[in-house]
C-alpha cells in the first residue's frame, strides 16, 4: 500500500488509525532515512491510545516504554545500536511480547534478532510532504491494511505519491 502524506498532520493521522486497528499489539517497523518522519508517525500511534504529551526518539536509551490506557507499547529507535545482540542484555525478547505493541525505528539495526513484523512501512520525502509504503509482514498485519484502506480519515492519501521532485532530477 502507497500513501501520500502532504504535511505533519497527514503522519499523525495515519498513525492514530494505525494505531487503533493494531489494538495495542504486535511489530510495526518503521524504515526511512533522518527525517522522514518515523517519529512523527510513532507520534500518531501513541495519540491513539491516549498519550498527549510530547515524543522523542529514544536514540540513546534504545527504548521507551509507554503505558497508557491498559495498553504497553515499546518505541525503539535502534540507530546507536553497536551491535543486534545488545537488545538481549536490555530484556528485548521480553519486550517483544504477544501483548504490547512494538514500534521500531532503525529494524535494520537489528536484523538477525529481532522477530518478524507484523507491518513494515518505509517513509521518504515526496516534494513537500512524505510517501509512505506499508507492506504487511504478516497475516495479522495484512489485515490491518485491509481495513486501514477503507478508513475514512485516510480518504485522498491512497495511491502515488507525488514524484514530480525526482521526475524532475531524472531529467
Amino acid at each position: 500500500m502507497l500513501l501520500r502524506l502532504d504535511d505533519e498532520a497527514r503522519q499523525v493521522v495515519l498513525g492514530e488509525c494505525l494505531g487503533r486497528l493494531l489494538e495495542g499489539r504486535g511489530r510495526v517497523y518503521l524504515e526511512g532515512e533522518l527525517g522522514a518522519g518515523k517519529t512523527t508517525l510513532a507520534r500518531g500511534v501513541l495519540r491513539a491510545y491516549g498519550h498527549g504529551g510530547a515524543v522523542k526518539s529514544p536514540t540513546y536509551t534504545l527504548v521507551e516504554p509507554y503505558e497508557l490506557n491498559g495498553v504497553r507499547v515499546h518505541h525503539f529507535d535502534l540507530y546507536r545500536l553497536g551491535d543486534p545482540e545488545e537488545l538481549e542484555f536490555i530484556g528485548g525478547r521480553d519486550l517483544f511480547e504477544a501483548d504490547a505493541l512494538c514500534l521500531v525505528e532503525w529494524p535494520s539495526r537489528g536484523e538477525g534478532w529481532l522477530p518478524e513484523p507484523d507491518l513494515r512501512i518505509t517513509l521518504a520525502l515526496a516534494g513537500s510532504g512524505r510517501q509512505a509504503r506499508l507492506e504487511a509482514g504478516s497475516e495479522r498485519g495484512e489485515g490491518v491494511l485491509e481495513r486501514l484502506a477503507a478508513m475514512p480519515e485516510l480518504a485522498g492519501c491512497l495511491g502515488e505519491a507525488d514524484t514530480s521532485e525526482e521526475d524532475e532530477t531524472a531529467r
